[in-house]
C-alpha cells in the first residue's frame, strides 16, 4: 500500500499562511544562503499530489503563473467546481479522506499531501497521513491559517529524522 506524506512548511508559531493566504515569508534566515533543498530531495519519492482548490489557485495565479510546477506528478485538485480534467490534473469532487483511501490502494509511489488546511485537517483526524515532513520556518506570523486544527483525539508520532539548514528545521515523523 502506498504511503501518504504531508510535506509542508509552517511558521514557528504553527501557521501555513497569512490570513490572506500569503506565503511570501517561506524562506530561511539568510537570503544569500541556498541551504539544503528539502523539496528537491522529497519530490523524487512522490508521483501524486493532492491539493485543494485554494492551493491550486494560488499556485496557478500567484506562485507559478503560466507554468505548472508539478508536471511529473499526477495532481488531484479537490473542488466543488465542475472543471475538465487532463492527464496531469484531475479535478475531483471527493472528500479528502475518500480520495486518499482510494489512492493508497492503487500502485505507485508516495502521495504528497500538499494543502491547504481544509484538505490536511480531515486527513489528520482520520489518521490517513503516514508521514509528516514539516519544515519549520524561522518566522513568527502571529496569526493566519493554522496547520493543525482542533482535534478530539491525540495522535502520537515517531521522529525519524531532524535536520536544519539556513535556520529552517525539517522534522520527519511517522504516524504510530
Amino acid at each position: 500500500m502506498r504511503k501518504s506524506v504531508l510535506f509542508i512548511a509552517m511558521s514557528l508559531d504553527g501557521y501555513l499562511a497569512r490570513r490572506d493566504g500569503g506565503v511570501d515569508w517561506l524562506s530561511g534566515q539568510d537570503p544569500a544562503d541556498p541551504g539544503i533543498d528539502f523539496y528537491s530531495e522529497f519530490i523524487g519519492s512522490a508521483d501524486t499530489v493532492v491539493i485543494g482548490w485554494n492551493t491550486y489557485r494560488q499556485i496557478t495565479e500567484e506562485l507559478s503563473p503560466g507554468q505548472w510546477p508539478y508536471e511529473a506528478l499526477t495532481c488531484y485538485v479537490i473542488t466543488h467546481r465542475q472543471l475538465p480534467s487532463s492527464d496531469a490534473i484531475q479535478f475531483v469532487q471527493q472528500s479528502p479522506c475518500d480520495l486518499v483511501r482510494r489512492l493508497k490502494r492503487q500502485p505507485g509511489n508516495s502521495i504528497w499531501i500538499c494543502g491547504g488546511a481544509n484538505i490536511i485537517q480531515p486527513l489528520i483526524r482520520e489518521n490517513l497521513i503516514d508521514e509528516y515532513d514539516i519544515s519549520i520556518i524561522p518566522t513568527l506570523l502571529g496569526s493566519g491559517i493554522r496547520l493543525f486544527g482542533e482535534s478530539d483525539r491525540e495522535l502520537r508520532l515517531h521522529l525519524l529524522r531532524e535536520r536544519s539548514s539556513n535556520g529552517i528545521t525539517e522534522l520527519l515523523y511517522s504516524a504510530d
